[in-house]
């Protein structure tokens, strides 16, 4: 006997809820992509407009780089987007956006002050950006390959201990992710994520004036709260925000701290790093007080907010 069509769409839609249902609970809950529109940038730029101008006798070069060569997060636009919004409307910088790898050649780092990793996510197991690139050329041998990659980490690790600013933001930690002296310098190397859910994230010290935007009870937001290894087991850094581990969504066995940082500060050599995991979804740059935390940490890695750096 044949099924009525209305009968049959009926079973279908049960069937995509009810998977849609079960994906929500595997996978948690996800803020739907989208894509960047003068819009949205107008939107933005309505916001940062109203953060206050920082006066400096010459501006700092600043480049923001948004190449990934592995996962590719659908806010890498966006995020490039709002940061050079936040970085002009400020007036302490001149921006840069590139995509060009040859911009960790020696002589050309030397010519900025501050850097932006936006996203720039590595692929596979090897987990280095670097390598990645020379990978698909063809006509360079494996040590070649890997000597030419360790040059423009070096170059990277160089410019921070010399006294320049590196502002890293989500999926940025994992750029170099099996190298430990890339994970010295940042705080930490990305292990794993949770499902994607709502989270309340907390201030570490609310009187830190890097956070002081924000409300001192913290902020709901939705992403994927990362987890760390390496470096991060030190706290060789300043804790600016953090999330209970008691109130995260699990999808594989809940780690034995009680909290997880996911926002700090640290000195490297003579150099200012910043993080941020915050953040996934582009939503999240439609709160201001957000766009001050950025732009803070922005300013502290040029070297034009002083505030305590040291370890807790």
């Amino acid at each position: 006997m044949i099924k009525p069509i209305s009968i049959l769409l009926k079973s279908k839609s049960l069937v995509t809820v009810f998977l849609s249902f079960a994906i929500t609970l595997v996978h948690g809950q996800s803020l739907p992509s989208f894509e960047l529109s003068s819009e949205w940038k107008e939107k933005i730029e309505s916001m940062v407009s109203d953060q206050k101008k920082t006066h400096v006798k010459k501006k700092k070069k600043l480049l923001i780089f948004s190449l990934h060569t592995g996962y590719q997060h659908w806010t890498i636009p966006h995020t490039e987007a709002v940061m050079q919004m936040i970085a002009q409307n400020s007036g302490a910088f001149e921006v840069t956006p590139s995509k060009d790898y040859t911009v960790f050649n020696k002589k050309n780092i030397s010519k900025y002050d501050v850097i932006v990793l936006n996203n720039t996510n590595s692929h596979g197991d090897r987990r280095d950006l670097f390598w990645d690139i020379f990978n698909k050329d063809s006509t360079l041998s494996q040590q070649q390959k890997i000597k030419k990659a360790k040059r423009l980490e070096d170059n990277l690790i160089q410019f921070v201990r010399k006294g320049k600013g590196l502002t890293l933001l989500h999926g940025a930690i994992v750029m170099q992710n099996n190298s430990i002296e890339f994970s010295d310098m940042t705080g930490g190397s990305f292990d794993y994520h949770p499902p994607q859910q709502k989270l309340h994230v907390k201030l570490v010290d609310p009187k830190h004036p890097l956070v002081s935007s924000f409300d001192p009870n913290g902020f709901i937001h939705y992403d994927e709260p990362y987890f760390f290894k390496n470096a991060y087991y030190r706290y060789n850094f300043r804790p600016l925000l953090y999330v209970e581990l008691d109130k995260i969504k699990m999808n594989r066995e809940r780690p034995k701290d009680k909290i997880k940082y996911i926002s700090w500060i640290k000195r490297y050599g003579r150099g200012r790093v910043f993080y941020s995991s915050p953040s996934h979804n582009a939503q999240s740059f439609e709160n201001r007080k957000f766009l001050q935390f950025l732009l803070n940490g922005l300013l502290y890695t040029a070297g034009l907010i002083d505030c305590d750096d040291s370890p807790l």
